[in-house]
């Protein structure tokens, strides 16, 4: 009898402790910090001390050191030509130490960068990618769009090179239209007006070239929601949040009754910000508006006629 509760002891000892529980007293089982001991959190019972630490070897002393260290490089990406996975020589001539080279190591390396970037754009549709994908990333940067969208605008433009769309238009227009429908495509609203202004090609070619692209990639791109648009106009206008709340039921009423088919979804936006703003008594008037939108007076007069009677016809 005693030699049957021997040999259970162990068995009892080792499900207790996979279980979470003390051997002692059945208490929690914690890990303590940075020596990664089991203890018991009632009585104190260290039940392991050699645990297998499975974290990094180095020591760190705050958060940001702790995230800052790393074994892997950065991520693959669609905006750089070759997705990020090439060698890139630092063009300082220093060593690891800090040191500054001698002539001989730096006109070694000088050779060493020309020959790497010869191999990283070896034909014209790498270089013709390289350009393109900065040119996004650019004009990315100067309408404060995510991340997301200009890796959609990448995708698209390596496969409108793949696909060899590419001659007979310029690489600025076509990545000008990669950007615009990678913006339709996240629901990012940004107008043709908005990408001139950081594009170096004219709005027609931007148009012309876009509907180019959704044609030849069949790219499903819905319509673009005047909604979009009513928290960047309101924001710029520094309206208060009844108007702008007033603005999105005139829009979301003017869109149940159709009134946005055929319509620019900026117009709409501004029209239903300056209604919102007579029906809250905010003083908006059209040459503001107008001014912020980009848009002409006249057509926010004729959009303000039609979301006013949309939503007279409902309430």
């Amino acid at each position: 009898m005693i030699e049957t509760t021997e040999r259970e002891r162990p068995r009892t000892h080792e499900h207790q402790v996979e279980t979470g529980r003390c051997p002692e007293c059945a208490g929690d089982i914690e890990r303590e910090g940075h020596s990664h001991e089991l203890i018991c959190a009632d009585c104190g019972l260290v039940i392991s001390d050699t645990v297998i630490d499975l974290g990094p070897e180095w020591r760190s002393f705050s958060d940001g050191e702790q995230t800052s260290r790393s074994r892997v490089g950065a991520p693959t990406t669609q905006l750089m030509h070759d997705r990020g996975l090439s060698t890139n020589i630092d063009w300082r001539d220093v060593d690891a130490a800090g040191q500054v080279l001698s002539a001989g190591k730096r006109r070694r390396m000088h050779r060493l960068r020309t020959w790497n970037e010869r191999f990283r754009t070896r034909d014209s549709k790498e270089r013709n990618l390289k350009h393109a994908l900065g040119e996004i990333d650019r004009m990315a940067s100067g309408l404060g769009i995510p991340e997301p969208t200009r890796e959609t605008a990448g995708v698209i433009y390596r496969r409108a090179l793949a696909e060899d769309l590419l001659p007979g238009r310029s690489i600025e227009g076509m990545a000008t239209a990669a950007l615009y429908a990678a913006t339709r495509m996240d629901g990012i609203a940004r107008a043709i007006d908005e990408m001139v202004q950081v594009s170096r090609v004219e709005p027609i070619e931007i148009k012309r070239t876009y509907r180019y692209l959704v044609g030849e990639l069949s790219l499903t791109i819905p319509p673009t929601d005047p909604m979009e648009y009513v928290g960047r106009l309101a924001s710029a206008l520094e309206v208060s949040e009844e108007t702008e709340h007033e603005a999105r039921q005139l829009i979301e009423i003017a869109t149940a009754a159709g009134v946005h088919s055929g319509k620019h979804p900026v117009g709409i936006a501004a029209s239903a910000l300056y209604a919102a703003g007579r029906l809250c008594s905010e003083e908006l008037t059209q040459s503001a508006i107008a001014e912020v939108a980009q848009i002409s007076e006249v057509t926010i007069r004729n959009r303000y006629k039609e979301v006013l009677a949309a939503a007279e016809a409902v309430r």
